[in-house]
């Protein structure tokens, strides 16, 4: 059985990758390199030589050639002249040691050629110009050139330029390596705090580097995350005490009543009937607490389009025994969703305006472009900016006595938001200032796309109590 190998780490790739990237620019560039140089030298040679030759035949033809040659300072030293028979008229001092330059004569047509000379072995070449001088001047061919420099003539050349290439190659592969390294420590010491961050301590950080390069904006969107998850672990913690004790009340009260009836049968009916209460109080907890953990899991097919105007003017209708509700409806709101968790959240938030409202309940219900917005609003006390927000966290009340007296269980809030939020929407609540004091709920859902507007003028306004407010 192959066992899987363990991938190499990012620096080690890295590395490697900036090694072969080396590899590959240098070792053709050293080949490039080597060719340019060697073609560079050869053509130099050949343009000296050939000056030389033109600088020797204006001599021959002004009769001044002297035997030896002088040569110059361009290090082309090997020059000779010599009639159309090949006999030496005149040489330079070095090329009296060679027996000739080159056996090589211009064709009739051509007045120079260039060619190199090498010895048997490929070794000692020689570069040589060959320049026609007029048949009537006497001497005919004149030779000049010189021994190829060690850059041409010697075989380690391109070798070298290798070796150098794979020392280059290899120091860029070691320098990527630190620099990879010193530049992926931010992500070590990040990597190094996670691995201490555990359920018995969920509130540490990852240091953020300074500057504001990827590493940074990594640790501090590393810490906004720990900073998330602390909340919610803190928020499930309080959440799961709050339900213990929410459960714990009721199932005491029902302990409680029925040790009674058992130490006092005259008193059965009553522990009974209290009983049934608490029985129903902490049925109403759990079918609660069920519908919060059903609701993120419903899939879009189980969705339909629910005429939302319909659906409000019917709970609102079905509560005409209750406190006053004054209802401005606009007709055709048509939005798309789980119409009984829907009719939950308008239930839920006439139950709130109910349980807090003074004197009446104003309901609205409106359109724009693409938003239907619904309008729960009672005259009740205001709520302090402080439990704003916190009265959509599960259990809380802001007032636990009367909310529980009056049958709240402390999740119809956040139901509301669960179920607004996974229909895509907003729900937010705010202090009425303008007209009678009090609070509005605001619920903002996306319109089924297409559907047509109302007619102007097609507003339904009703009343269980008589005359319309604005809410």
């Amino acid at each position: 059985m192959l066992l899987p190998r363990r991938s190499p780490s990012l620096r080690a790739r890295l590395a490697l990758l900036a090694t072969g990237t080396a590899a590959i620019l240098l070792i053709p560039l050293a080949i490039l390199v080597h060719v340019l140089v060697r073609d560079m030298v050869a053509d130099q040679i050949w343009d000296e030589s050939l000056n030389t030759a033109t600088h020797v035949a204006a001599q021959v033809r002004d009769g001044r050639l002297s035997d030896p040659i002088p040569v110059g300072e361009n290090g082309i030293n090997l020059i000779e002249v010599t009639r159309p028979d090949g006999r030496i008229v005149a040489e330079s001092a070095a090329a009296r040691a060679l027996t000739r330059l080159s056996p090589l004569r211009p064709a009739p047509d051509r007045e120079i050629t260039q060619t190199t000379a090498c010895s048997p072995a490929g070794r000692d070449c020689l570069y040589v110009t060959v320049l026609r001088v007029s048949p009537d001047s006497g001497p005919a061919l004149i030779y000049a050139g010189r021994a190829a420099p060690p850059i041409l003539g010697t075989p380690f050349a391109l070798p070298s330029l290798f070796l150098l290439a794979l020392l280059l190659t290899a120091l860029a592969g070691w320098t990527a390596y630190k620099v990879t390294g010193r530049a992926l420590r931010p992500v070590e010491a990040i990597r190094s705090e996670l691995a201490e961050i555990n359920e018995n301590n969920p509130g540490g950080r990852v240091p953020e580097p300074p500057g504001d390069d990827e590493f940074s904006r990594l640790a501090q969107a590393a810490n906004d995350a720990l900073s998330r998850l602390d909340m919610s672990i803190q928020r499930q913690r309080q959440f799961a005490a709050d339900a213990s004790h929410e459960l714990l009340t009721p199932i005491t009260g029902i302990r409680a009543q029925l040790e009674s009836a058992r130490l006092h049968p005259e008193d059965t009916d009553e522990a009974v009937r209290a009983a049934l209460r608490d029985t129903e109080r902490l049925e109403a907890i759990v079918a609660d607490l069920l519908l919060l953990a059903r609701i993120p899991t419903v899939p879009e097919t189980a969705r339909e389009e629910v005429d939302l105007s319909h659906l409000v003017a019917c709970e609102v209708e079905r509560r005409h025994e209750r406190l006053p509700t004054h209802l401005h409806n606009t007709p055709g709101v048509i939005v798309r969703g789980m119409r009984r968790h829907l009719t939950r959240v308008v239930a839920n938030l006439l139950d709130n305006a109910e349980r807090h409202a003074l004197t009446l309940v104003c309901v609205r219900l409106e359109r724009t472009e693409d938003e239907a917005v619904l309008h729960v609003r009672n005259d009740g006390r205001p709520i302090s900016e402080a439990d704003c927000e916190r009265i959509f966290e599960r259990f809380y009340r802001t007032d636990t006595a009367r909310s529980r007296d009056r049958g709240g269980t402390g999740l119809g809030l956040a139901i509301a938001r669960e179920v607004v939020e996974a229909h895509g929407g907003s729900i937010r609540v705010e202090n009425v200032t303008d007209g009678e004091p009090g609070v509005r709920f605001v619920i903002r859902l996306p319109l089924v796309p297409g559907a047509a507007a109302p007619v102007s003028g097609d507003t339904v306004s009703g009343d269980t109590a008589g005359g319309d407010t604005e809410s």
